[in-house]
């Protein structure tokens, strides 16, 4: 019985595959007449006849498939001389506002590069003939019509009005396709908020479109403050409720609140670099990098000692940063409100509050337990505010992003996709607050260059991405409520 079933299975699978593909006549311009025991298709110029029990009539040959209801086999098709360029197969994918088609080209032939806007209304005419677009699917809210001509098939996509549109077509190799991307974006917004100052929401394109959040200050027009309080997060909207915009600032630890790297705050030291690099502004001047310093600790006599700080390490490395420090071989003055509350081998668990002193266990400590220890710093250039982030994204209208070049001890938040946030600068002293829709860092740093910006630098990012408006909320929420963050930047009109 079962070999029966299974000889039965394999009959319907070569039937099927071997079914004639059939192609509705309207697509050829043809009508379609038939009477009892006849059926004509016709147009202008060409007639083709096809009589049950006979096949088909001159000058076509009768042993070639018949019609079914309206349609053509594609035999018929091409013996009629209805076509004459070679088949190719399509694909399809999509999501809001995006469609993409993929023709699995016969051979590899030279494929123009397009990229353009257009109307709402797109016609293409393709070199191929794409019979398998009468299976395809689209979206209800996009219009698709084609028909097929002897040198090629005719497309027409209509998208939904009000929108923002463009396609792009390229090729592809091994194996050859041609590929063909229509969006019909939501539209772009702005919205003047002081003189100079400006909300946006506009597309990039890297070259896959990529919608950013983001305010716009002229240069002159502008003056931002860092807010917040070190080993406490707070709702960002809460730490400058009459700012103007507000944007999320740089890195902390999610347990203690303790932030990760350089903060300067009226050009007083809150917090020491950890070796990535910085936003750096005042006066009207902004830029990013790696900040050059000077630190040293002093003891009660007023004896000054060179360190090293965090990543930057010296014979005394000073660490800021909450967790084991020190290496093996060295000891550490875990240091608290400016004394030394104890000595210990490294590595030391540097508490909130702390921060420790590692030294070779061979030398003799630079202040013992119960003795008054500062951690002074020197920055230059001297500016009023400073807020380590990274990883840095343009420099000089460049792309420099380079995860390698800074000291991320988890770099998976810098391949994954989530909101991005980031500043950026123009070269005359402008100013842009940046939260994308999500996406990498990689692909934001592209989309900032495209804009013609002169230098960028990532905050955090994720579920800290903020983007505040006089007060509401402005870009994309991914969580249940926005997160609490340990600092931002207020931004105010000049």
């Amino acid at each position: 019985m079962w070999k029966r079933i299974l000889a039965l299975g394999v009959f319907l699978v070569l039937a099927f595959a071997q079914s004639p593909v059939m192609v509705p006549a309207e697509r050829f311009g043809l009508s379609v007449l038939r009477d009892s025991y006849a059926v004509v298709f016709k147009r202008e110029g060409l007639e083709l006849t096809y009589v049950e029990g006979i096949g088909w009539a001159p000058p076509l040959e009768p042993s070639l498939p018949p019609p079914s209801e309206d349609r053509l086999p594609v035999e018929v098709v091409r013996a009629a001389g209805l076509v004459q360029v070679p088949q190719a197969g399509v694909r399809y994918s999509g999501s809001s506002g995006r469609v993409r088609l993929v023709f699995d080209l016969p051979e590899g032939l030279p494929v123009e590069r397009r990229e353009a806007s257009y109307p709402g209304r797109l016609s293409l005419e393709l070199p191929y003939f794409l019979p398998d677009l009468e299976a395809l699917k689209l979206p209800p809210d996009l219009g698709l019509e084609f028909r097929y001509l002897p040198h090629g098939t005719q497309l027409t996509l209509q998208a939904p009005a009000g929108r923002l549109y463009r396609y792009r077509q390229y090729g592809l190799e091994d194996p050859w396709r041609l590929v063909l991307d229509f969006y019909y974006l939501q539209p772009e917004a702005r919205e003047s908020l002081s003189r100079g100052i400006s909300y946006l929401e506009q597309w990039a394109w890297t070259p896959e479109p990529l919608r950013l959040y983001m305010i716009q200050a002229a240069p002159g027009s502008w003056r931002m403050e860092l807010v917040g309080q070190p080993g406490l997060r707070k709702a960002l909207d809460q730490m400058a409720p009459r700012a103007l915009a507000l944007l999320n600032g740089g890195y902390f630890d999610n347990r203690t609140a303790t932030p990760i790297g350089l903060w300067i705050q009226d050009g007083v030291a809150l917090n020491f670099p950890f070796g990535r690099s910085a936003l750096l502004w005042g006066d009207g001047q902004i830029f990013g990098g790696f900040p050059k310093f000077g630190a040293w600790v002093e003891t009660a006599g007023g004896q000054r000692y060179p360190v090293g700080v965090n990543l930057w390490r010296a014979r005394l490395t000073a660490h800021t940063a909450v967790g084991p420090v020190g290496r093996p071989g060295e000891n550490v003055a875990v240091v608290e409100r400016e004394r030394v509350i104890a000595t210990v081998p490294a590595p030391a668990e540097l508490k909130p509050g702390q921060w420790g002193l590692s030294f070779p266990a061979t030398d003799p400590p630079v202040a013992r337990t119960g003795e008054t220890l500062k951690l002074r710093m020197s920055l230059e250039p001297p500016v009023q505010y400073a807020l380590e982030a990274g990883p840095l994204l343009i420099q000089s209208g460049q792309n420099v992003f380079d995860p390698k070049r800074e000291p991320f001890t988890d770099p998976r938040p810098l391949n994954a996709t989530a909101l991005q946030s980031a500043v950026a600068w123009t070269l005359e002293g402008g100013v842009w607050l940046v939260v994308s829709e999500p996406t990498t860092p990689v692909v934001l740093a592209r989309a900032l260059q495209s804009l013609g910006v002169w230098g960028a630098i990532r905050m955090d990012g994720g579920g800290s991405s903020q983007l505040y408006v006089r007060g509401a909320l402005r870009s994309p929420l991914i969580e249940s409520r926005p997160r609490p963050v340990v600092n931002g930047l207020a931004l105010y009109p000049k």
